[in-house]
């Protein structure tokens, strides 16, 4: 606590909470019979959980509850009680997010209820640093990855391959695909729908075009790993393999195949190079094409 007729900045801030400032202040050293150190309590009057003129600024008993038995000067050989709700391991996810939920709710936040991370019981500050000087990591777009990658270790080795959206370079960050606090779409993507999410930087891909290329239209990871693939563009496996997962009907007599190629002796470099080409060699405006000589199956997709 500040001298005689002063406030100290947790007073400042928290200015029904004197009774917690007085000593979880801003001096260097623990409270007697505390652990914990008092300056990165007080580090709170940093954030907007800090702000004296904003009406709704928490104090701590809005979080921490009244801690009546807390406040209480211990029995002498005896620890002092804990506050009526501490923010560790043990305590049950919804008993640390019922003060989160009841100011931080609707907007982004409205489906967190039925959201992945809510389901698996994962707790605000699991995430957030509600004390940390104003530097929340999880909002930070320079540490944001590492938060997310202390639970999503495979999305780690994922974005370290050589082919990867520029996440660990800085220019794209899980937030900018994903709302971690729900989403109606699928892996609590911010869009609807995975396609919708791409188009906002791919709009190119979007069309319409005279020829659609109907895996495209229906979801772009059939063909792609967002995260990361050891094959270029994102690619889940290499054409032609990743083709003939779909067009695998040999029937058809796709130009490639020795069945096409006429019958007797063939001297025609232009006959003989489409044997053992790849689907792109020819096929190479893959997510669709407004060639008006495509009109058929055989000729869709081409340059």
């Amino acid at each position: 606590m500040a001298g005689p007729g002063k406030l100290g900045p947790g007073d400042t801030v928290l200015r029904g909470d004197a009774k917690c400032t007085g000593c979880h202040d801003d001096s260097d050293n623990p409270a007697p019979t505390m652990l914990e150190l008092r300056p990165w309590v007080v580090s709170i009057a940093k954030t907007k959980h800090g702000t004296v003129a904003d009406g709704r600024t928490p104090t701590c008993s809005n979080c921490h509850g009244e801690s009546e038995a807390h406040m209480k000067k211990p029995e002498a050989g005896s620890n002092r009680a804990a506050p009526d709700r501490v923010f560790k391991q043990t305590t049950p996810a919804e008993v640390q997010n019922e003060p989160c939920t009841t100011c931080h709710k609707g907007g982004n936040r409205m489906f967190w209820a039925s959201s992945t991370h809510q389901s698996r019981g994962v707790a605000c500050v699991n995430c957030h640093d509600i004390h940390n000087n104003g530097h929340d990591k999880a909002r930070d777009r320079h540490t944001q990855i590492e938060v997310c990658f202390t639970c999503h270790k495979d999305k780690r080795a994922e974005i370290n391959r050589p082919s990867h959206h520029p996440v660990k370079e800085g220019k794209v960050i899980c937030s900018d695909c994903h709302n971690p606090h729900g989403s109606a779409g699928p892996k609590q993507l911010k869009r609807s729908t995975v396609n919708e999410t791409c188009y906002q930087c791919h709009m190119e891909k979007r069309g319409p075009f005279l020829h659609n290329h109907q895996p495209v239209n229906e979801d772009c990871s059939i063909c792609h790993n967002a995260h990361g693939t050891t094959i270029a563009n994102l690619l889940k496996s290499r054409p032609p393999f990743l083709c003939q997962s779909c067009h695998n009907d040999i029937s058809t007599g796709h130009p490639g195949q020795l069945g096409r190629l006429p019958a007797g002796p063939t001297t025609s470099t232009s006959q003989l190079g489409t044997v053992g080409r790849g689907c792109l060699n020819c096929h190479t405006s893959i997510h669709g094409d407004n060639n008006p000589q495509g009109s058929t199956a055989t000729r869709r997709f081409f340059r």
